[in-house]
């Protein structure tokens, strides 16, 4: 069976066994998640060039069960596979193994998705990645009416998503198409086609106004879940128009740049704003996130290849930062049983581990020259400069500043400040949790020294080739 296959369906039928286990295990089935986990990162390290297919459908257009990584979607696709096992190994929740589980076939059905070469497939897996994450907010959330918030949104989007994909298959004869290059599809239905992508990509990136299912989401799950999502869901729709609509429709993107980057542009600021607002610790990052991905958006627009560069260098830094800080939050939620900012500080006398790391994910988040953060954001910047935009710029370096305010405010909310003799003394970092947030934290100061990997893959070609370097 071809790795890129191995992939997909080893964490998905991996969660779907774990129900064998007794419904109370929290040891075995978190070990054999992690185990899971790490074999998947290394059957998506392998894969390489791997290809595999299968048609499925002739009429009304071509079809085909394809997979394989593209230049963007390797790095993409081994994101998520580091993210998802630092997640499972971070896990300790109630209820562990049906958690694990869902876990993993989240993994699964992402996978599906940015391993996908075929349109048709690519829509169906972005509506199965809506599955785990809804069960999850119903038993582990904190408000149903959350996970009904979440789904449909989202699948309003995949709605869009997918019958934007029938059309382009009617009109273009085939959907198998992610990778392959090709003359772009211009004229008639194309600009209707262009709309249903961009919504659905929009809405699960997301940008302002769509944003709204966002932060209670992030807020309600647990810190695990929550740092593949953020780190790696949210990067779906930005992947969509890096693979999609700049390739295939690459007219309309330049035709409707101007709204793109306004609604990049105001998720930057807006999200920026209302972080540095929040007491609540994971809203903080989620609506930061809010605004670093608006900064990715802009990219996207300027179609420059520098800042589409850039995109892929900051869509690989924000994971990591993300779910470095989803799970180091996560971590001091469990010790104080509290993520308020007013309710903690000076946690750092007695847990110095443990702010050393937010410390470093913290300073990745804000731009620090050294980590994958800064890296990411000045190819943007430059790239969306060289393009003539001016005003984008302008608007992202105001909401850098921003950011570095409200990530030290967190971080020293949290860890700084007197020894608070009201909060009862908690063990740092064990070792077993330093090793599930290692590899984030390893992986961002990498990135940030060392990004040419990524920039040997300049979108404006690598969306065409579909080859590897």
């Amino acid at each position: 069976m071809p790795l890129v296959l191995v992939s997909i369906l080893l964490p998905i039928v991996a969660g779907a066994l774990l129900v064998l286990l007794p419904r109370g295990d929290r040891v075995l089935s978190r070990a054999i998640g992690t185990v899971v986990a790490a074999i998947t990162f290394g059957t998506v390290l392998a894969a390489g060039t791997g290809d595999w297919s299968v048609r499925w459908l002739s009429r009304p257009f071509e079809s085909a069960f394809h997979f394989g990584a593209t230049p963007i979607s390797y790095w993409i696709a081994l994101l998520l596979a580091l993210c998802t096992a630092c997640a499972v190994a971070a896990c300790r929740v109630e209820r562990t193994r049906d958690f694990v589980a869902l876990l993993l076939a989240l993994e699964g059905t992402m996978l599906g998705l940015f391993l996908a070469r075929d349109l048709l497939v690519f829509a169906l897996f972005w509506d199965l990645m809506l599955v785990p994450v809804f069960f999850a907010l119903i038993g582990w959330g904190e408000h149903p009416a959350t996970a009904w918030r979440y789904f449909i949104f989202n699948f309003a989007g995949g709605l869009t998503l997918l019958l934007a994909t029938a059309a382009f298959g009617i009109i273009y004869g085939s959907t198998d198409v992610i990778g392959r290059g090709g003359a772009p599809l211009a004229g008639g239905w194309a600009p209707w086609i262009y709309a249903g992508f961009a919504f659905a990509f929009l809405v699960k990136t997301p940008v302002w106004p769509l944003h709204t299912w966002m932060p209670p989401t992030y807020s309600g799950l647990p810190s695990p879940m929550v740092s593949v999502i953020s780190g790696v869901q949210s990067k779906a729709g930005l992947y969509g128009f890096l693979v999609i609509a700049t390739a295939l429709l690459p007219a309309y993107v330049h035709q409707y740049a101007t709204p793109l980057m306004v609604l990049g542009g105001i998720s930057l600021i807006y999200g920026a704003v209302v972080a540095l607002t929040q007491n609540d610790a994971k809203r903080i990052v989620a609506y930061s996130s809010l605004s670093h991905l608006g900064l990715i958006v802009i990219a996207i627009a300027s179609a420059n290849p520098l800042a589409l560069d850039g995109a892929l260098v900051y869509i690989v830094a924000h994971g990591l930062f993300s779910a470095a800080l989803f799970l180091l939050l996560g971590y001091v939620e469990e010790r104080e049983g509290t993520r308020a900012l007013p309710r903690l500080g000076g946690l750092a006398w007695m847990n110095p581990r443990l702010g050393g790391a937010l410390c470093i994910a913290a300073l990745a988040a804000l731009g620090l020259p050294g980590l994958a953060g800064f890296a990411g954001e000045l190819l943007i910047l430059i790239g969306v400069y060289q393009a003539g935009y001016i005003w984008p710029v302008i608007v992202a370096l105001v909401a850098i500043v921003l950011a570095s305010a409200y990530m030290l405010r967190l971080y020293q909310n949290i860890m700084n400040g007197p020894q608070r003799e009201d909060l009862p003394i908690r063990p740092d970092l064990t070792w077993l949790e330093g090793l599930a947030v290692a590899p984030l934290l390893a992986a961002l100061l990498l990135v940030g020294v060392f990004p040419k990997p990524l920039l040997n893959n300049a979108a404006t070609t690598s969306v065409q080739s579909g080859t590897l370097p």
